[in-house]
């Protein structure tokens, strides 16, 4: 039997839900949304759950995860409840009750413990340049080796552990069995909506951010393979070099275009962004900026005597490794893909 918690709308609140309780049921949210059928009532069942504080309900629920934020029944409220940002807050809070270290709940709630990690990896990079003397061969080797370090340490640290997490709550917790084989047969669905989130085609005038974020994935993807792999500061290659300047402008002016939106605020996507939110798109701007400004450097010999600009990189790097990636709205890319997944799977 279900328990109901008015309390959990306090702690909801937190992650940005401020005015859902504002709601009437009226079920305009419902009408409009394009990814609600007969048999659920989209995202209305949400709003009420989440009312009711039904922690557990929802800590199952794959549904959130469902809603890529078209806006459109935020638009149409008539109470100004915001269900779309909501969904939003709802990810956030599920991200945080997947990660076994708490600490993704510790930075969507407090901007401080935010800026202050951010200022530790800042200290980080400084005595790591310090440490070697401030020579850019051996940065630039150092850096290189990081990149390799952190994106297999996030991965088998954070990333399997938590993501076990939450398979075990959607799909054991729901009681649903799944047949040892579908989990093979179904993989499909993950590596399709992980590359083209192709549900999010779904919304009505959604056409062009569904674009833009599918031509980021694959240029932040592919520059992550380009300096990583395939050495991008180190390399002569010249297909190489190009590709990774290819890549971190497409990064670059793809951002730009989501700060712009975020700072106009026409769209109910960027009404009420957070500092997760800002965070997550700023610093993928000064990612695709900063590489492409290393390689320039390098590529017209002046790296040598602006060695700042390595660092600033770096700095950069380091922040989006160890906080923004495994603790941040980054982590969305990844469970958004695996809730798909496992919808397939309880089908």
């Amino acid at each position: 039997m279900a328990t109901i918690n008015p309390k959990f709308g306090k702690d909801l609140k937190k992650y940005g839900a401020d005015s859902f309780n504002a709601c009437y049921n009226c079920g305009n949210c419902t009408a409009v949304c394009s990814l609600s059928t007969e048999d659920t009532s989209f995202p209305r069942e949400l709003v009420r759950m989440s009312v009711l504080g039904l922690e557990d309900e929802l800590k199952t629920s794959t549904k959130p995860w469902e809603c890529y934020y078209c806006g459109e029944c935020s638009t149409h409220c008539p109470q100004e409840a915001h269900p779309g940002e909501l969904m939003m807050s709802l990810r956030r809070w599920l991200t945080a009750k997947y990660d076994w270290t708490g600490l993704s709940g510790l930075f969507y709630k407090y901007l401080p413990a935010t800026v202050t990690a951010m200022l530790l990896v800042l200290a980080g990079v400084i005595f790591f340049a310090g440490s070697v003397n401030w020579e850019l061969e051996r940065m630039l080797h150092f850096g290189h080796l990081f990149e390799m370090v952190a994106i297999a340490t996030v991965f088998v640290v954070i990333f399997i552990p938590n993501l076990l997490r939450m398979w075990y709550f959607t799909v054991i917790k729901s009681g649903v069995k799944v047949p040892f084989k579908k989990y093979f047969t179904t993989l499909g669905e993950l590596f399709v909506h992980m590359f083209t989130q192709k549900r999010a085609k779904d919304c009505d005038d959604n056409h062009f951010r569904w674009l833009e974020h599918l031509i980021l994935v694959f240029a932040y993807l592919a520059l992550l393979f380009t300096t990583v792999f395939l050495n991008w500061f180190g390399t002569e290659n010249l297909f190489v070099i190009i590709l990774g300047y290819l890549e971190s402008a497409f990064i670059f002016i793809i951002t730009v275009d989501f700060v712009k939106d975020r700072m106009q605020k026409k769209k109910a996507l960027a009404k009420k962004s957070q500092p997760s939110d800002w965070f997550f798109v700023i610093w993928l701007l000064l990612m695709g900026l900063t590489a492409f400004l290393v390689r320039l450097f390098i590529d017209v010999n002046i790296l040598e005597s602006n060695k700042w600009m390595y660092l600033f990189h770096l700095m950069i790097l380091a922040q989006w490794a160890l906080i923004i990636v495994p603790f941040g709205k980054w982590t969305h890319f990844l469970y958004r893909s695996f809730a798909m997944y496992f919808v397939a799977l309880k089908k």
